[in-house]
């Protein structure tokens, strides 16, 4: 489940891809853009007949930090 990768991985993510999309094949990262499309469509073109997770990574000034 995609949700359990981003658990997982959120600090490294956080780190490494800010502002960026990801696509997640079965709990693996599989492409990373700037665009939204371009990061799907290179994950169907390695994983065509799977299911595609398509997350954005927040840059830190896109956070909101609730009290």
């Amino acid at each position: 489940m995609t949700k359990d990768f981003l658990v997982e991985h959120s600090q490294e993510l956080s780190k490494k891809y800010p502002g960026k999309y990801i696509a997640v094949v079965d709990n693996k990262l599989v492409a990373v853009s700037e665009s939204e499309v371009e990061a799907f469509n290179s994950a169907k073109e390695k994983y065509p007949d799977k299911l595609v997770s398509l997350s954005y990574i927040p840059r830190k000034d896109e956070l909101v930090t609730l009290l």
